[in-house]
């Protein structure tokens, strides 16, 4: 199955920038009344979370991914202890702070914590200022270290997330896709006629032109999952989870539309008077069936098809069972 769509010349508005959200707060303890002394100390500017067993609190960093989770060490069935072991030990988990709640406050108890993972520890009962100095110190650490990972992942040039994040983000979403049966997409796409861009313009601004395609990119993405990426040269990927080949084909007619709507001048262009895009989607309906690098492959013969139909167009293909 094959589709095709020229790229229309209407400007697309940005997306709306997120707005920051407060920091995401995990409260676990098997007694009520310790749950809501802590919701009571931070609720006013943070978002509390609550669970009241250790599976429970699994299940909640796992789906929502809070920023620090406040964990009583004493409870029935799956202890503290446990659930950071856990936390610490899943790859999606480990780098979120634990700080045990616990009225052990004896060495033993706090080396064992320590040697888990957990940051910090506070005592029952607790003084709520204080708890609070010490949630938001781990906090800054915490905006701190994700800020120094996120630069390994960042493209120096564009701003933009670089292949290796990716990498690492496809081989994931691709493990998920084949667990789930949802449908896997990636859109390529490449800068028509780039290099004519530097030979007239510059690679100064050549640059500049990619920097300003890299945001016009990102600021078109409407999902959390979505993402796009440099992903070398002037070649840039999107991937789009959950999304089937109709739905991939439109959004990849989006960003053709909204690069083209910023104007950048393109005098050795020789399909419009602007920078333009040429892309290649290809969507896995059925993941388990193929292996991930013939989706990208089946991407870049799209692409490949749509510079040689002329460019500045949308080519796509869903992957067919041989």
């Amino acid at each position: 199955m094959n589709a095709r769509a020229q790229i229309e010349t209407d400007p697309l508005g940005f997306a709306a920038q997120p707005t920051p959200r407060r920091p995401r707060l995990l409260v676990v303890d098997d007694q009520p009344i310790n749950i809501q002394a802590l919701h009571q100390a931070f609720s006013a500017d943070h978002q509390v979370l609550m669970a009241t067993s250790g599976e429970q609190a699994l299940a909640v960093c796992a789906g929502q991914q809070p920023d620090l989770v406040l964990l009583d060490v004493m409870m029935p069935g799956m202890d503290g202890h446990e659930v950071c072991r856990r936390l610490k030990a899943g790859e999606a988990t480990r780098d979120i702070p634990v700080i045990f709640v616990t009225a052990h406050n004896d060495e033993a108890a706090e080396t064992l914590g320590l040697e888990l993972g957990a940051v910090d520890f506070i005592s029952k009962p607790f003084n709520p200022r204080v708890v609070r100095a010490r949630v938001k110190t781990h906090l800054t650490l915490k905006a701190q270290s994700d800020l120094l990972r996120s630069w390994v992942y960042i493209d120096g040039l564009t701003g933009a997330f670089n292949r290796r994040h990716f990498d690492e983000r496809f081989a994931i979403e691709w493990g998920r896709a084949a667990r789930t049966g949802t449908p896997l997409s990636v859109v390529l796409m490449d800068v028509d006629y780039f290099k004519r861009y530097n030979d007239h313009y510059g690679h100064q601004l050549g640059d500049e032109c990619l920097r300003q395609i890299a945001g016009a990119l990102q600021a078109s993405l409407r999902r959390p999952g979505d993402l796009v990426a440099r992903y070398g040269g002037e070649e840039f990927v999107c991937l789009l989870p959950e999304t089937d080949l109709p739905g991939a084909t439109s959004f990849a007619a989006r960003l053709g539309q909204q690069i083209y709507a910023q104007k950048i001048a393109h005098a050795d262009s020789s399909v419009a008077p602007v920078v333009s895009l040429s892309l290649g989607v290809s969507c896995a309906q059925a993941a388990a069936r193929f292996d991930p690098a013939e989706l990208l492959r089946t991407a870049d013969a799209q692409l490949y098809r749509a510079k040689s139909l002329g460019r500045n167009q949308v080519c796509a293909e869903l992957l067919q069972p041989a």
